[in-house]
């Protein structure tokens, strides 16, 4: 039993949402390191930024609270997790769990050398990798896909929209910026029978100086603001992209669970 405990701790009241949403317990085999330690390590670690080597001793060993991650990161679990809790929270506020809206964007993030895909974005100067993001007019993350950051953002958001779009049956809008306009409209305009899926260029004024609130385009900035927050996604520190998605479902998870304690209290 723990004896000490951190800010990044789940409540009781996020525990309780979120524990019956986890795999089963192993039945067989040594006994294995409670649920509730191993998620609040993994947010702590998320939080503080710090190596997995550098965990704090309480939470038992780093090796196992690493495996169970990569483990979960493997099977899909934190998707799942995240998926559900996206769908909970947006009844919660009133909608539907399918969006009929989203916008699309990309983050460029530098790595923390520690090996894997990588690439050099000539626009932001950053060696790194980028995070492609789906959001719903709420800012929650629809789907992502992490690779090098040499990928175009209009590649980027074909290897996105190919694989999600058959997800959301009412999706009918996206939003992005310029630097989706050319031949991703089109494009996304076949993904759907008869043309009932439509990319909406959102363009910066030409008039304008300095930095201005760009219609749509600011909810998914402000997820990105959310995003890195957690100081262990300011960088991207996972040798394999597949560990950097389920850092970003995992944030967004913490967030939603969040904001899902007061409907919890009621």
């Amino acid at each position: 039993m723990r004896k000490i405990t951190y800010p990044t701790d789940l409540p009781d009241v996020q525990w309780h949402r979120l524990q019956n949403r986890l795999p089963a317990r192993p039945k067989r085999g040594r006994p294995a390191t409670a649920y509730r330690t191993v998620v609040n390590a993994i947010l702590y670690l998320l939080r503080a930024g710090c190596a997995w080597r550098l965990l704090p001793a309480d939470f038992g060993r780093w090796r196992t609270i690493y495996g169970w991650f990569t483990r979960w990161s493997a099977d899909g679990t934190w998707e799942r997790l995240h998926d559900r809790l996206r769908n909970t929270l947006r009844r919660a506020l009133g909608k539907t769990p399918q969006p009929t809206a989203a916008i699309l964007d990309s983050q460029s993030v530098k790595t923390g050398g520690q090996g894997g895909p990588a690439g050099y974005d000539a626009g932001k100067k950053i060696l790194g990798r980028k995070r492609h993001v789906l959001v719903d007019t709420l800012g929650l993350l629809l789907a992502l896909t992490v690779g090098p950051a040499s990928v175009q953002d209009r590649d980027g958001a074909r290897t996105l929209l190919d694989r999600t779009v058959g997800w959301f049956g009412r999706l009918a809008k996206i939003w992005a910026d310029g630097g989706y306009a050319g031949q991703l409209v089109p494009y996304v305009k076949g993904l759907r029978p008869r043309g009932q899926l439509h990319l909406d260029i959102v363009r910066r004024s030409a008039t304008a100086k300095g930095f201005t609130v760009q219609p749509k385009r600011w909810i998914v900035e402000r997820t990105f603001g959310w995003l890195i927050r957690q100081r262990r996604l300011v960088r991207d520190y996972e040798r394999k992209p597949a560990h950097s998605e389920a850092f970003l479902f995992i944030a967004m998870s913490s967030l939603m669970l969040k904001r899902l304690a007061p409907v919890d209290a009621e």
